[in-house]
């Protein structure tokens, strides 16, 4: 039986558990019973916080495939007992609210006594006897509600704009989580402004006042998302509430930029502290390291309305706060082509910060090095020369201090995401689906075979996620063409390729050819992928990884099953590319088309992250760095924190985590938990394959 249709369905298998499946984000979230389920539609009021679909079962227990932050609650919201890893909590028969933290979001409201009990690998809540118990499930997911119209004139972008507050579910602190920001309305250009009638934009008392002019327009959306603000024109950039502040920005372009930057973090990081006095009052990381250098009440904080928030924050010289900062998960480098507007909705739901594009970052000339000896995987292996193509111009994006960089306009960037609207448009048109995690791996030369044979599975080893994976090999035109027609969430390419397509056993085929893209993200694995990738993008597809220049195959090889293994844990296409290329497995010749954000498995924990590891001054200690990489459901202001006993507090997403000082026995217990990629003396390895005896 399954309950709902676009909202999170449950699912019984017909044995005592059920699945909860977001059909749009494609997640799963199992649940053991004590017995079989019969299921039936519950009242999604009865859960105090938002829920999509409800349905009402008998069980006497509960138990979940993974520890996750579990809080109980009264009928009114607060927080009787939280419970992570290692918990053991015994409460009195009343009637509860239970918060339980996943990939989707799910509420149990039940009356009975209630027993919770978790190791490092399980966890399960016992209600003592055969209970009533409604489960509610919200997604992570959201689509943008409406669209808005606008000129090509900087007053009316401005109108438009100021339209994306309108997304926020609150405008209290609360909205530094990512699940109650929701997705800005859609831009497209038209001859004049329309803005439907019923769409609400917050009274959030923020204006922000800038010269209409595109390079001061681009920066300011996402801070204008985050703040429910509204957009001006005036000659003077700054900042002013309702009860008479003011922050002024820089007039030249890139102080502005650096200025609204500081700001909108600044803002931002005071907010997750200060919502520590609410629904979620938690003992975090953040907090205890600034508490001594700044004088704030935050009890007294989380009262006071948005402007007079935002009027403290500001109080506090930025140097002061910069090094306790999440680091961000995205820079934008945006040119000032007009059509680029139709983006900002979607960069400000990935919180990305906006940079314009200097002119002398388009006429960047590029070579590649010379591939490694061995064959290559063009067309053909007498091929070692570059083509008069790749000498043509690049964009190279300069360094930030961002996760990951993209570029947004005309040109070829190097090392960042090259961003083309159609992927959003096509994710917004993407079906759903309850089935399992389709995967295809297309091998189309023999002597290619080792990036997918060599060893375990690259894909499906995970016990609480389905795949279905299919191989294919040694394809014609027409059998590559029906790989591409079926719907499927991801494709790995493996074989040769050239600028006019695909090489097939009987000659070639060019995506321009194909009349239906069903294949969501894709790894394009082959020399000079990067136009075959693109053309994916616009026939359908959302986001993929390709290729500049001639690549050797063992590099290749290498490459592809890292990046293999990356997004099977849970890693965005952008982030596991990343991670890649910063330990110099990957250089600029591969890149990110579309939208990167877009992942094809959810990670166990919520956030995937890399390890570091380091040996300590102490006989038999280790010095451990955790970096954590924000998706768009666990995005910045979610919370992490490490199942290790020596550390206690939650911690901000985004970046490196303070580092910590683990025993050998501990250690080894961590990297048991769950595969993650790990880093010991420069090499790059995964957490089920380390011995920490032999380190």
């Amino acid at each position: 039986m399954a309950v709902g249709c676009m909202k999170p369905i449950f699912r019984s298998s017909g044995d005592s558990s059920i699945t909860i499946i977001d059909p749009i984000q494609r997640r799963q979230y199992p649940l053991q019973l004590s017995m079989s389920p019969r299921l039936e539609p519950a009242d999604t009021e009865q859960f105090y916080f938002p829920v999509d679909n409800a349905v009402t079962l008998s069980t006497e227990n509960i138990v979940l495939p993974y520890v996750v932050g579990v809080h109980v609650r009264t009928l009114e919201g607060e927080t009787i007992v939280r419970a992570e890893e290692f918990a053991y909590e015994e409460l009195p028969e009343q009637e509860y609210i239970v918060e339980l933290n996943g990939r989707i979001k799910v509420y149990l409201r039940v009356t009975s006594e209630l027993t919770i009990a978790s190791s490092t690998e399980r966890m399960e809540l016992d209600f003592g006897t055969t209970t009533r118990v409604q489960v509610g499930a919200r997604s992570y997911h959201e689509r943008p509600g409406t669209t808005i119209t606008t000129t090509t004139e900087p007053s009316d972008v401005m109108k438009a704009i100021s339209t994306f507050g309108s997304a926020l579910k609150t405008t209290s602190c609360e909205r530094s989580l990512p699940s109650l920001r929701g997705h800005p309305p859609q831009i497209e250009l038209g001859d004049e402004l329309q803005i439907p009638e019923e769409l609400s934009t917050p009274e959030s008392g923020i204006t922000i006042e800038i010269p209409p002019k595109i390079e001061m327009i681009y920066p300011v959306s996402t801070l204008v998302y985050y703040l429910g603000a509204n957009v001006i024109p005036g000659n003077r950039p700054r900042l002013i509430t309702d009860r008479g502040f003011c922050r002024a920005f820089d007039r030249s372009v890139r102080a502005f930029e650096s200025e609204v930057e500081q700001v909108f973090k600044q803002i931002f990081f005071f907010d997750c502290i200060t919502r520590t006095e609410g629904y979620y009052q938690i003992e975090l990381n953040e907090r205890q390291a600034i508490e001594k250098y700044v004088d704030f009440a935050f009890d007294e904080l989380y009262q006071k309305p948005l402007a007079e928030q935002i009027e403290a924050y500001l109080d506090v010289p930025f140097h002061l706060i910069k090094k306790f900062l999440p680091t961000w998960p995205l820079t934008t480098y945006a040119t000032d082509e007009l059509r680029n507007v139709e983006s900002l909705p979607f960069l400000a739901n990935n919180f990305s910060l906006i940079r314009m594009a200097k002119k002398q970052e388009h006429k960047t000339e590029m070579t590649f090095p010379d591939p490694v000896s061995g064959f290559l995987r063009s067309s053909g292996t007498e091929d070692r020369g570059h083509s008069v193509d790749e000498y043509k111009s690049y964009v190279s994006p300069p360094e930030t201090d961002s996760l990951e960089r993209a570029w947004l306009g005309t040109g070829n960037p190097l090392g960042a995401n090259k961003i083309i609207k159609d992927a959003f448009d096509n994710k917004l048109d993407r079906d759903s689906s309850t089935d399992g995690i389709k995967i295809a791996v297309v091998c189309n030369e023999s002597e290619m075979s080792p990036e997918y044979d060599d060893g375990d599975n690259l894909y499906g080893e995970r016990d609480e996620l389905e795949f279905n994976i299919d191989v294919y090999r040694n394809l014609s035109v027409d059998e590559l063409e029906t790989v591409f027609a079926t719907e499927t969430d991801f494709l790995h390419y493996i074989g040769h390729l050239t600028d006019d397509g695909f090489v097939c056993r009987d000659g070639g085929l060019d995506i321009k050819d194909v009349d239906d893209v069903a294949v969501d993200t894709f790894l394009l694995n082959g020399c000079r992928s990067y136009e075959q990738g693109k053309q994916l993008i616009e026939a359908g597809s959302i986001g993929g990884i390709v290729t500049y220049s001639h690549i050797g195959n063992k590099s290749a090889t290498t490459i592809g099953r890292l990046i293999a293994r990356l997004l099977n844990r849970g890693f965005s296409l952008r982030s596991a590319l990343t991670l890649a290329r910063e330990h110099q497995i990957v250089g600029n010749q591969y890149l990110v088309v579309g939208d990167g954000s877009v992942e094809i498995a959810q990670s166990e924990n919520g956030t995937p992250m890399k390890c570091s590891i380091e040996s300590g001054s102490i006989d038999d200690d280790f010095e451990v760095k955790l970096t954590t990489y924000p998706t768009l459901e666990q995005g910045m202001g979610s919370l992490y924190r490490p199942y290790i006993d020596e550390i206690q507090p939650y911690f901000l997403t985004g970046g490196d985590l303070p580092t910590f000082t683990l025993s050998d026995d501990s250690l080894s217990q961590f990297l048991r938990l769950e595969q993650v990629p790990v880093l010991f003396e420069n090499d790059l390895g995964w957490s089920t394959e380390f011995e920490v005896d032999d380190l």
